[in-house]
């Protein structure tokens, strides 16, 4: 059995294997660009953020139904369970479906197909993350905010993905503080692309709890001390650095000094889909190439579930993190 862990920073969408994408369009009638899976398979090679945005956009028009969104979601859960994951806190996109025509309750409705009875049929319990496009304007994002009302029974808090060069946490000012006042929690992506500055404007002006990649944060020995004096969560993402060229090698990956420096580091799966692995994935390629002990295993592992939002439920968090401890490699 692997190591117990929660993922924190996952995006559905981005879960989409070309096998499942192949079925999807052959039941909902829409016609891939692509000869088979090998050759889509091969187009999961990226420049950079763009160059993978482009493609992760093309392949959703496969999702029309509830069904589809259900199908996407109970895959992951398959594969993330197999790999150890006992809690998953998982973003969506609405308004890359919204864009199509697709409307927010056959995605909410459909994700919770599979969310609402994740713990029994994969043993996973699960939260949902609404996330606003930054590339998108601050109306759409509050518009979007507007639409999931009816949906807040489901969605935990809210966060910010997309193209982050040109779009600065402080465009979503407004919309983060609506957000807060409607009790959701705060996350939001920073610092992979983006400016050291792009992170300490996410938590003084949204207000974030937890910066998803937080890469950068290195590039600022004060930020450093603060995001180690506030134990402020980052939500890396090792191979998705790697294939997006932010890091030019995972053995270049700065994770180790982050964690020497008292970091509260947490290793996730991004888009696992087009990203080449999984959680448990990301947990192995980290331990082999950069020859994290197995202590740091255990301590990345623990620290994903202090980072998760679990004030619910500090029951289950206390036996999340008793299995952690009791986990023998």
């Amino acid at each position: 059995m692997p190591l117990p862990k929660a993922e924190l920073h996952l995006h559905i969408e981005g879960t989409l294997e070309p096998e499942l994408a192949f079925e999807l369009a052959a039941r909902n009638g829409v016609r891939l660009p692509y000869a088979d899976t090998d050759a889509l398979r091969e187009a999961y090679r990226f420049e950079d953020l763009q160059s993978f945005l482009n493609l992760y956009y093309e392949l959703m028009a496969v999702l029309r139904t509830e069904r589809d969104f259900a199908d996407l979601a109970n895959t992951y859960l398959a594969r993330a369970a197999a790999q150890g994951v006992r809690h998953a806190e998982i973003f969506f996109d609405p308004q890359a479906h919204l864009a199509r025509g697709v409307s927010l309750g056959t995605v909410v409705e459909g994700l919770w197909r599979a969310l609402g009875s994740s713990e029994e049929n994969h043993g996973v319990s699960t939260k949902l993350i609404l996330c606003f496009l930054r590339d998108e304007s601050a109306e759409s994002a509050m518009e979007t905010l507007e639409a999931a009302r009816p949906y807040l029974d489901r969605i935990t808090g809210v966060g910010l993905d997309s193209a982050e060069v040109g779009h600065p946490p402080v465009k979503f000012r407004e919309v983060y503080e609506a957000a807060a006042a409607l009790g959701l929690r705060r996350v939001a992506h920073a610092g992979e692309e983006g400016p050291p500055e792009y992170i300490r404007e996410a938590l003084d002006v949204l207000g974030v709890e937890r910066v998803d990649h937080g890469l950068r944060c290195v590039e600022d020995p004060e930020l450093v001390e603060r995001l180690v004096r506030e134990r402020i969560p980052l939500t890396l993402c090792p191979l998705s650095n790697v294939r997006l060229r932010t890091v030019d090698t995972l053995a270049a990956h700065p994770l180790p000094a982050m964690l020497d420096a008292g970091l509260l580091c947490t290793v996730n799966s991004d888009d696992p889909a087009y990203f080449g692995g999984y959680a448990g994935d990301n947990f192995e390629a980290v331990h082999t190439t950069l020859g994290l002990s197995r202590d740091r295993l255990r301590e990345l592992a623990r620290n994903s579930f202090l980072a998760s939002f679990l004030e619910d439920d500090e029951e289950r968090r206390a036996r999340y993190l008793a299995e952690v401890a009791a986990y023998e490699f």
